[in-house]
C-alpha cells in the first residue's frame, strides 16, 4: 500500500552505486535526455497549469538551458534516475547563485516562478513532490555545511551532493536527515491533541518532538507527550514515515495508546503547547471532511492534508 503522506512516495532510482563516478555523473549532466529543476532562494521553479484546473508540474529543463545562471561552483545534486524503454533519464537540482533573480531577468524570466514547496506541494504530482522534497533538503543542507565542523576549512562537493569532504584535514561529511516522532494519543473513541502558540486559534494537531541520541521511538514517543502535556501513554504503535524537507526532517507517525489506569487530565507545558484538548471520533471525522468543527469546548480545526498528522486522524477514525 503506497504512503499516504505527501513528500513520500519518491519514483527516482537513487543509483548510488553510480554517483561515487565523478566521470559517468560529468556525462548525464549533459546527455540529451538529463533533466535539471532550478531552484532559487530554496524554491523550486514551478511551471502553471497546462490547462485551467489542472495539476501545476515542475519547471524541468534540459542541459544547456542553465547557461549564465549558475557558477561552475554551484551546487548541484544528482537526484537519480528514471528508468524507461527508451532509455535512462537522470535528474539533477541546481542552485542558481549568480545572485540576480530569475525571475525578472536572464533566460527564464517570463517561464516558470519559484515557489515555496510548502505552499505548492499540494498542487504538483505526488511523485514531483516527492522529488522536490529531495532536492531541496540537499541543496539546504549543502548551504549550511560549506565548512568542517572538525577543523573549519572550506569543504568541497563530491559524490553527485551526497558527501562534504574536506580538504585540509580529510574529514568527510553527509547530509543529515532528523528523525522526529509525531503521535496521536487516543482512549477508547477519544484522542489527544495540542495548538502550539504560535498556531492560529482552533488548530490543533498530533504532539511531536525530535528524537533525542539513545532513545527508541516509543522511548521518545512517551517522553514528548509527557513533557507535553503530563499525559501518560503505553503502547506505541508506529504507522508510517514522511520526508519534511523544512529543512530534513523524517516524520515517524505513531498512534499511541493510554496508559492503563493513567488519568485524562493534561497540564501543557506553556512553552511548545499552548493548550491541550480530547476530541472525540466522530467529531474529527467531522473536521476532516472539511473546514470548522465545534465540540463542547468551543470550535477546532485539524491539520491540512499535507501533514502527516492529518494522515494519523485519518488512520484512526477509518477513513
Amino acid at each position: 500500500m503506497p504512503n499516504p503522506n505527501t513528500f513520500a512516495n519518491n519514483p527516482l532510482d537513487r543509483a548510488s552505486e553510480k554517483r561515487t563516478d565523478p566521470d559517468w555523473l560529468a556525462a548525464q549532466i549533459k546527455a540529451p535526455s538529463t533533466l535539471i529543476v532550478p531552484f532559487w532562494d530554496l524554491k523550486p521553479m514551478i511551471l502553471p497549469p497546462a490547462e485551467k484546473g489542472g495539476a501545476r508540474e515542475v519547471g524541468w529543463l534540459r542541459p544547456g538551458a542553465l547557461e549564465g545562471l549558475a557558477s561552475r561552483k554551484a551546487v548541484t545534486v544528482f537526484l537519480g534516475q528514471e528508468h524507461g524503454e527508451k532509455g535512462d533519464t537522470s535528474f539533477f537540482a541546481v542552485d542558481l547563485d549568480l545572485g540576480r533573480d530569475p525571475e525578472r531577468e536572464g533566460p527564464l524570466a517570463g517561464f516558470g516562478k519559484f515557489h515555496d514547496l510548502r505552499a505548492a506541494a499540494m498542487s504538483l504530482p505526488a511523485t514531483e513532490a516527492a522529488i522536490m522534497a529531495q532536492a531541496k533538503s540537499m541543496i539546504d543542507w549543502h548551504k549550511r555545511h560549506g565548512f568542517c565542523a572538525v577543523c573549519g576549512a572550506g569543504t568541497e562537493i563530491e559524490e553527485g551532493g551526497y558527501k562534504r569532504q574536506c580538504p585540509s584535514c580529510g574529514a568527510e561529511h553527509f547530509p543529515r536527515t532528523d528523525p522526529v516522532v509525531i503521535s496521536l494519543v487516543v482512549s477508547g473513541d477519544k484522542c489527544l491533541m495540542g495548538r502550539g502558540p504560535q498556531w492560529p486559534k482552533g488548530m490543533f494537531s498530533a504532539l511531536a518532538g525530535f528524537l533525542e541520541p539513545g532513545e527508541t521511538v516509543e522511548e521518545a514517543v512517551a517522553r514528548e507527550i509527557m513533557e507535553e502535556t503530563a499525559v501518560k501513554v503505553g503502547r506505541v504503535d508506529y504507522q508510517f514515515s514522511q520526508p519534511w524537507p523544512f529543512p530534513s526532517s523524517l516524520m515517524m507517525g505513531c498512534i499511541a495508546e493510554l496508559a492503563d489506569g493513567a488519568s485524562m487530565e493534561t497540564k501543557v507545558d506553556g512553552i511548545e503547547i499552548a493548550e491541550a484538548r480530547w476530541f472525540a471520533k466522530g467529531d474529527i471525522r467531522a473536521a476532516l471532511a472539511g473546514g470548522e468543527v465545534t465540540d463542547e469546548n468551543g470550535p477546532f480545526m485539524v491539520s491540512p492534508p499535507l501533514a502527516i498528522a492529518h494522515q494519523l486522524l485519518k488512520v484512526w477514525v477509518g477513513a
